[in-house]
C-alpha cells in the first residue's frame, strides 16, 4: 500500500534546480522498518545537495514486484509536470527492473535522474525501450501483412461510417485538447487537497496555496486565480 505523499511549499526555485523524489521498496517489512529507504533519502540528499538544488516534493511507495500499478509514481510524475522539476530516484535498477515505470516515465514526457548513474537520462531510457519498441513494430508488421492477405481474399477493412472530411480529425484534436486539461488537473489535485487539509477553503485561499507550493498553471505561470482553481475542481470532478 502506498505510503502518503509528502507535499512542501517550495523554498524559491527561479534557477535553482527543482527534484521530486521517489523512493521505492519492494516489501511491507522493508518499509515498515525503513530499511532500504534512508539509504535512498540519503543519496538523493547527496546528489541533490551536490547540484545546489532543492527537493520540491518526496513520494514514498512500498511496492511489490508483481504489482504494475504505482499510485505515488503517478503523484510523483504529477508533482514534476506541475513544478516544472526532474523526478530523482536513489538507483537505476529501480527503472530497469521493472517495465510499468519505464512505461510511465517514458509516457510522462518528465526528465529524469538517478543517483547512482546520474548520466543515465532519458537517453538512457530510450535505448531501454528501444527492445519494447521493436517488438510492438514486429506486431504492427505482422498485423499489416495479415491485413493484406485479408484484403487479398476480398475481405472489406475499415470503418465503412467514416468519411473524409466530416469533421473527424477536428473531433481528434478538441478530444486531445480536454484530455491535457484533465490530465493537468489531476496532477494539481494532490495538491488542493493538501491545502484543503491546511485550511484552505475558499478558491482564492487555494489559488495563494498552489502559488506557494510553486504549482504551476497549464500556461506555466506561478500566478493563480480563484476561476482557475474553479475549473481545475471541475475538470477533476468530470474525470
Amino acid at each position: 500500500m502506498g505510503r502518503r505523499a509528502l507535499l512542501r511549499p517550495v523554498a524559491g526555485q527561479g534557477s535553482i534546480p527543482s527534484f521530486v523524489a521517489y523512493y521505492r521498496v519492494s516489501t511491507d517489512k522493508q518499509g515498515r522498518s525503513g530499511l532500504g529507504l534512508d539509504a535512498q533519502r540519503e543519496a538523493v540528499a547527496r546528489h541533490v545537495a551536490s547540484v545546489t538544488g532543492v527537493i520540491v516534493g518526496a513520494f514514498e511507495e512500498v511496492e511489490s514486484g508483481k504489482r504494475n500499478d504505482r499510485p505515488q509514481l503517478r503523484l510523483a510524475l504529477g508533482a514534476c509536470r506541475v513544478k516544472r522539476a526532474v523526478l530523482v530516484i536513489a538507483k537505476l535498477d529501480r527503472l530497469t527492473r521493472n517495465v510499468a515505470f519505464l512505461a510511465n516515465l517514458m509516457e510522462s514526457g518528465v526528465e529524469f535522474v538517478a543517483c547512482d548513474n546520474p548520466h543515465a537520462t532519458k537517453f538512457t531510457i530510450h535505448i531501454l525501450a528501444a527492445v519494447a519498441e521493436h517488438e510492438r513494430e514486429m506486431i504492427s508488421a505482422r498485423t499489416k501483412a495479415a491485413m493484406a492477405a485479408a484484403k487479398a481474399r476480398g475481405t472489406k477493412l475499415g470503418n465503412p461510417r467514416l468519411v473524409a472530411g466530416d469533421g473527424e480529425l477536428c473531433r481528434m484534436a478538441c478530444s486531445a485538447k480536454v484530455a491535457l486539461a484533465i490530465a493537468h488537473a489531476e496532477d494539481v489535485m494532490p495538491f488542493i487537497r493538501d491545502a484543503q487539509a491546511a485550511g484552505a477553503i475558499s478558491l482564492g485561499a487555494i489559488a495563494k496555496a498552489l502559488k506557494a507550493r510553486g504549482v504551476l498553471t497549464p500556461l506555466g505561470s506561478a500566478d493563480w486565480s480563484p476561476v482557475q482553481v474553479r475549473r481545475i475542481l471541475q475538470r477533476a470532478a468530470a474525470s
